[in-house]
């Protein structure tokens, strides 16, 4: 039953997924080939930035080399990863428990020989799977777009931080599940609103010391492509609390939805 139902919810995402995965694709795509007409007039272009203060150490700019490869694509290509894998996972979170009573469709599915614990659980897989098929398929279309410009590929500080980034998105998803399990209705606008609001966070964080622990609690932060270029590693301690961040949204989904009067 459990693999029906995951199925079942796979075919009913794949639509999204396919639309999400070629619009991110297609923007990085774009940025890529860019890359080698606007690479040479780059000189200067990095003390630019450096100067510009709280607008560049929002972005890390100050502290990347815009002249390469990584950290072209760490800004430009970053911003369109993070920002649009982070909407599409808190869409998809914070609607897969909820869409069986906005839909109407509760009464059909509970009364299959099913618990809500496998129904929970071939959601969360779904979820998860999703997100999954779609950082695999940007990174290997930006590899090939890498090629095709004749670049060489940065395979250590590509992989890291396209890592970081589906860490990210899982840990959005998964709050937004928690957050799924007590609505009814779409929760589209709330999902949206969470990662936007995580992503200005983390922004906030960089350009303010006196907020800087909000980048404890905005996964962005741990995706901060200029650490990870400089470091070659991603941060141990933000991605531990991202973990126990994603892990509560997932306890608290089994923990409300196994109990909620659900509305048929």
């Amino acid at each position: 039953m459990n693999r029906i139902l995951l199925a079942h919810e796979l075919r009913q995402g794949y639509k999204s997924l396919a639309i999400w995965t070629s619009s991110i694709a297609f923007f990085i795509v774009i940025c890529i080939m860019m890359f080698p007409q606007i690479s040479s007039q780059m000189e200067g272009v990095n003390d630019i930035f450096a100067s510009m203060g709280a607008f560049s150490e929002a972005f890390g700019m100050d502290r990347l080399n815009f002249g390469t490869l990584i950290g072209f694509y760490s800004v430009e290509c970053g911003n369109i990863l993070g920002l649009g894998g982070a909407m599409f996972a808190a869409i998809t979170g914070i609607s897969i428990l909820s869409k069986e009573e906005n839909g109407r469709s509760a009464e059909f599915l509970f009364s299959h020989p099913v618990s809500r614990c496998h129904v929970i659980t071939s959601k969360l897989m779904a979820m998860i799977v999703q997100i999954i098929v779609l950082n695999i398929m940007v990174f290997l279309i930006t590899l090939l777009a890498i090629l095709a410009i004749g670049e060489t590929v940065p395979w250590n500080a590509l992989a890291l931080l396209h890592s970081a980034f589906l860490c990210a998105q899982i840990e959005i998803a998964c709050i937004c599940f928690g957050i799924s399990a007590f609505i009814r209705q779409s929760g589209t606008g709330i999902g949206i609103g969470i990662a936007l609001i995580l992503y200005f966070m983390n922004i906030v964080a960089n350009i303010n010391d006196n907020a800087a622990f909000l980048e404890y609690l905005s996964p962005f932060s741990y995706c901060e492509a200029a650490d990870i270029v400089q470091s070659s590693s991603l941060q141990s301690d933000k991605l531990a609390i991202g973990l126990l961040l994603a892990l509560t949204g997932i306890a608290t989904a089994y923990l409300h939805y196994s109990s909620k009067d659900i509305r048929a």
